[in-house]
């Protein structure tokens, strides 16, 4: 077994990890053009664990919530990117538009997203809660993301 994973398999490898006393640490995203911002967040979530599992939005996640226009990678090698940066340990793609039924299946330890994101809009908050774990906000670097290289490469490839 990979470092990518299926949402049924993810399932039972927390569950063993859980069994073994490891801490869970999740977070998820579309992860379209990996930059300085993607792995420093994710790097700092790793800190907050034993294991850092990814829930990787699928291709037609990101297009219902980003566009038609994205993503820009598709899925399979946003994943390997991913499974190959040494802090992560597990990447799932799934399909909805929030990875509410993924983070159910997982029930981390720790929820972890970017400080763009308000504490009680975090996606499956309730449910990380209500079994004794906790949501962290990571600060996220500034001027780094996905759409600001989009339109650096716009402005530098394409003029008008």
């Amino acid at each position: 077994m990979g470092k990518i994973v299926e949402v049924d398999e993810i399932a039972k490898i927390s569950m063993e990890l859980k069994n073994k006393g490891k801490k869970i640490v999740f977070t998820n995203g579309c992860f379209d053009i990996l930059h300085r911002g993607h792995v420093e967040y994710l790097s700092k979530a790793k800190q907050l664990g034993d294991v850092l599992i990814v829930g990787l939005n699928s291709d037609s996640s990101v297009k219902m919530i980003k566009g038609d226009k994205r993503p820009i990678v598709p899925q399979e090698d946003r994943a390997f990117i991913l499974s190959n940066l040494s802090f992560v340990d597990y990447v799932v793609i799934f399909d909805e538009p929030t990875p509410y039924e993924l983070i159910s299946k997982i029930v981390p330890d720790v929820l972890v997203k970017g400080s763009d994101w308000s504490e009680e809009n975090v996606v499956g908050r309730d449910i990380v809660e209500a079994n004794g774990g906790k949501v962290v906000l990571i600060e996220l670097v500034p001027g780094r993301s996905t759409t600001n290289v989009i339109k650096t490469i716009i402005e530098r490839f394409c003029p008008r």
